[in-house]
């Protein structure tokens, strides 16, 4: 509002300019003392340069204020979308959308609606200022100014489209680019640096072509507006001096009348821009207003549940599904069916199968990425219904298979889900995975830099290990936590699992049997159900399924006769 106020104080210096100018031509032709008339000429000047100077920073301000805000709702409405939500849309066009979208809408919220208001404004004005000198002129002016009207309206509209089709081909270019740059090593193992470039350079040369459309629109649409105001001036000219010789009209008028004539270039100009600039902030605004679209998770504010249990059943299971079936959208087909499982308090539970047997899914269910499509899950005896996103998380560790490295230090990446946890907490977490030493030797320590590329597959695997041991949980789940660790790594890690299993659950996925053969219970999943539940032993004997695989990843012989006296020895200690 105060912008629209300066800018309204801006025109109405611009309208008093050429009647100022006419008092002076007046004082000249009769005269009169000129200083009266210059020194308002000259207060005008100077107040409308202060006025403006501070508008122009006022609505910049704003402007970068008005991003800022947009970012800041879309980062932390990112954070919330769900992960199903998420997966949807490639990374990179989402990015594009955070950063290239909102930059068409600093101009467009705020000094594009002021331009227009300002503009139209000004353009009444100026044009109720010619009427008082003359209406004639004023007739001649108009008529040019109303074709100018038509043919500018019958413009807009394709430059919008080509400005809709151009972001939407740059939010493309973000998302297949983001994607090749994360598989860069197989872009460049497959010799495709070349193919994906001209993928990724399709996008960007559509947008070019679509931005090259608009330009020439906008271009046509200024070129209306010039040779319109243009052509105007002309006919004021030759109409006026006419009416000057006819003494119809005095010199100075006429000199006034051309200045305001002049001056219908600036509001034309104005509006010109400023519909255009708010064209793109609509279409930017809409790709934004998309983003509303995706499912996002509850509010992570604790809610309390009427009659909930204060107390702690340890012979009740601390995870338990009943009955469930999950898909991964409506309509198709479910990837888990009707799965009854107990997690009990202690011990360790792997969870094995085939490929595509729902391994993963389940782990998603539990960490409530995904929802059941039927059944209950339950945490401590209480639906996940009774607890928001964040009160089941905070109750659960979680290595995933991929191991992402989060951007920061390794200390950033060891404390993201602990950020309170001692030096000596994350020592200890270290030597468990046996990284201390390796850490230790590096020039910054904990402080160094860490990549992706930075580190070794089975390095990043167990810094992930490690970040999952700081965190204080109720269940730790492992998925394939050692698929890329050496030998004396995978026993470190074994031994770990066999000893937090002592004082909580632990729940892993593997496909390398060997590293669960010991675990309390295994759950063999085979097309989205559960086929067999039991020890290594009992289901060896029993399945012939599990044999194969046990056959197939050549398991020796005497592992069976080994685990057992593993878990005895275990239940001894």
């Amino acid at each position: 509002m105060l912008g629209l106020v300066l800018s309204l104080l801006t025109t109405a210096a611009g309208l008093a300019t050429p009647m100022v100018t006419k008092w002076v031509l007046d004082s000249v032709g009769s005269a009169a003392s000129l200083v009266q008339p210059i020194a308002v000429l000259l207060g005008v000047l100077v107040f409308s340069s202060a006025v403006r100077y501070w508008q122009w920073v006022l609505l910049g301000s704003l402007a970068e204020r008005v991003v800022l805000e947009a970012r800041r709702s879309m980062i932390r409405r990112l954070f919330r979308v769900s992960v199903g939500g998420l997966a949807k849309w490639p990374t990179g066009e989402l990015v594009t959308r955070v950063t290239s979208d909102t930059l068409l809408l600093r101009e467009a919220a705020s000094s594009s609606v002021i331009g227009l208001v300002n503009g139209t404004i000004m353009l009444v004005g100026t044009l109720v200022m010619m009427a008082v000198l003359d209406l004639v002129l004023l007739a001649s002016t108009l008529a040019a100014v109303l074709v100018i009207i038509v043919l500018f309206s019958t413009v807009m509209p394709a430059i919008a489209k080509a400005q809709e089709r151009a972001q939407d081909s740059i939010g493309r270019l973000g998302g297949l680019l983001e994607g090749t740059l994360r598989a860069v090593r197989t872009v460049k193992a497959s010799r495709a640096e070349g193919r994906q470039a001209d993928r990724v350079l399709a996008d960007a040369e559509e947008s070019t072509e679509h931005s090259i459309r608009a330009v020439r629109k906008e271009a046509t649409a200024s070129g209306i507006s010039n040779s319109g105001l243009q052509f105007a001036i002309i006919l004021v000219l030759g109409v006026g001096g006419w009416r000057v010789n006819l003494g119809l009209l005095e010199t100075s008028s006429l000199i006034a009348f051309l200045l305001y004539a002049f001056q219908l270039v600036d509001p034309l100009t104005e509006l010109t821009h400023n519909i255009s600039t708010l064209q793109s902030g609509v279409v930017a605004a809409s790709r934004i207003r998309e983003l509303d679209a995706l499912e996002v998770e509850e509010s992570v504010e604790r809610r309390t549940e009427t009659g909930a249990e204060s107390t702690v059943d340890l012979s009740r299971p601390i995870l338990a599904l009943r009955g469930v079936t999950a898909a991964y959208g409506p309509g198709l087909e479910p990837v888990l069916s009707g799965i009854d499982i107990d997690i009990p308090r202690y011990g360790h539970t792997a969870v094995v199968g085939p490929s595509g047997a729902g391994k993963s899914t389940l782990f998603a269910l539990v960490l409530r990425f995904l929802e059941p499509r039927s059944g209950l899950i339950l945490l401590d005896g209480r639906p996940y219904s009774g607890y928001s996103h964040d009160e089941i998380r905070r109750r659960l560790a979680y290595v995933e298979q991929e191991t992402p490295v989060v951007p920061g230090t390794i200390r950033d990446n060891l404390l993201f889900t602990h950020p309170d946890a001692s030096e000596a907490e994350i020592h200890r977490a270290l030597r468990r995975v046996r990284l201390e030493d390796v850490i230790d030797a590096l020039p910054h320590g904990l402080d160094t830099p860490l990549s992706s590329s930075s580190v070794s597959g089975g390095q990043r695997q167990r810094i992930a290990l490690a970040r999952a041991i700081l965190r204080p949980s109720d269940v730790l789940l492992l998925d394939e936590a050692t698929a890329q660790v050496d030998g004396l790594t995978e026993s470190a890690i074994h031994d770990f699992i066999t000893r937090r299993a002592r004082h909580g659950a632990v729940v892993t996925i593997a496909h390398r049997l060997s590293t669960v053969v010991d675990a309390d219970t295994i759950l063999l999943l085979e097309n989205g159900k559960v086929r067999a539940r039991g020890t290594h032993v009992q289901l060896l004997r029993t399945d012939a399924l599990y044999a194969e695989l046990v056959k197939a990843l050549h398991i020796p012989a005497d592992f069976e006769e080994g685990a057992h006296r593993a878990r005895v020895g275990a239940k001894l200690r």
